[in-house]
């Protein structure tokens, strides 16, 4: 959140030099139809911004990637961590606590994310789903330590269950297990997605800002077994457009990346998408 601020500052800056220059903002960011596309062009400087989603509009800390090739530091931890309250309900089923049924105490979330999915969970209580928070954020040290277990329980055989440290999306504070009732203390499996809540979570998570982060027909693309467990927050306008086309987050930053690269080689200004390019963390576990 603070990289959109600074972002939507700068461009103020940059609009305030344009207008000493008798700028005209009708011509520096404008909106129009162009044909063969389904959404709207927006410019920046008379440079179009070729995505589907406008920039500003994003969030890099909310759509950065954590996998096999992105590395995140040991040392990363996410800005405005909270700790999950738990669920207490008045006697007409109002959530007073603003909390989730929670497996394990003490789990934590970025605060936008946790509170939208408190909002989900009590959406899908209203439709006769209950959901449990199972696992939240994770730190590269735990994240490091469950590694080091999955791999000594396989005789040193990485069966895709467990990530590599650093290449969590726990780590990045976003990602979260949510599970149906009956599987709170159950080993996880793709069978998880028969289950009437898991649906309802593949069909509503959008809304909330949610992505279901390893789909079933990306494996071999995220490299991590289906997973219908698994909600990533990457807000509601990334998820939407995800969630609707059927992408994974992977298929989403290759989409973004193509439009950045054009946008600056066409001319746009390079401080509106340089905290976009992300870099896999130096101190990638080996």
């Amino acid at each position: 959140m603070k990289k959109v601020l600074a972002l939507m500052m700068a461009l103020l800056c940059l609009s305030g030099m344009a207008a000493a220059e008798e700028w005209n903002p009708d011509e520096d960011y404008s909106f129009e139809d162009v044909s063969g596309i389904s959404w709207e062009t927006i410019t920046y400087e008379n440079v179009p911004w070729n995505f589907p989603i406008d920039i500003m509009e994003l969030d890099p800390e909310l759509i950065q990637l954590a996998n096999k090739h992105m590395f995140l530091s040991k040392n990363y931890v996410p800005d405005d961590l909270v700790t999950m309250k738990k669920l207490k309900l008045d006697d007409e089923g109002n959530n007073t606590s603003g909390g989730v049924r929670l497996v394990n105490s003490d789990m934590q979330l970025q605060r936008e994310c946790a509170e939208a999915l408190v909002a989900l969970c009590d959406a899908a209580r209203a439709e006769g789903h209950e959901l449990y928070l199972k696992s939240a954020y994770r730190s590269y040290k735990t994240q490091d330590y469950m590694y080091y277990n999955r791999l000594e329980a396989n005789d040193g055989y990485d069966d895709g269950w467990v990530t590599k440290p650093g290449a969590s999306d726990h780590q990045t504070g976003l990602g979260c297990d949510v599970v149906p009732g009956n599987w709170t203390d159950r080993g996880m499996n793709e069978d998880m997605a028969e289950e009437e809540e898991c649906q309802w979570m593949a069909e509503h998570c959008a809304e909330f800002g949610f992505v279901i982060r390893y789909p079933a027909d990306k494996e071999e693309i995220t490299e991590i077994n289906y997973e219908p467990w698994h909600l990533r927050y990457v807000g509601v306008d990334a998820a939407t457009y995800i969630m609707e086309n059927g992408l994974c987050l992977e298929e989403f930053h290759e989409m973004l990346n193509q439009a950045i690269d054009e946008f600056v080689a066409a001319g746009g200004p390079e401080f509106l998408v340089e905290d976009f390019r992300q870099v896999s963390a130096e101190d990638k576990y080996d």
